[in-house]
């Protein structure tokens, strides 16, 4: 099954945690997460977000002026079979 999930990428840790903190003020719902090797090679962090929150996260990030490198989408494939022997 193959599920689309979403990611903000930055430059520095920084950066990750004050749009974290921003976010969470606002009462929008992100996870810290490691960058995905697909992604980026970045700082390492980044924000796993829902597809309807991200018109207003661009906008917390403008009013913020936070540094991040994009917002970007993976496909992910998720085998609901992995790792089960029985």
């Amino acid at each position: 099954m193959e599920k689309v999930q979403y990611y903000v990428l930055f430059n520095n840790h920084d950066s990750g945690m004050r749009l974290y903190n921003s976010l969470k003020k606002r009462n929008i719902k992100s996870t810290i997460a490691p960058t995905p090797r697909v992604a980026s090679k970045c700082c390492g962090i980044s924000l796993l977000i829902n597809k309807e929150d991200i018109d207003e996260i661009k906008k917390c990030i403008n009013e913020e002026s936070l540094d991040i490198i994009k917002i970007t989408e993976i496909k992910t494939n998720i085998n609901s079979k992995r790792d089960k022997y029985c």
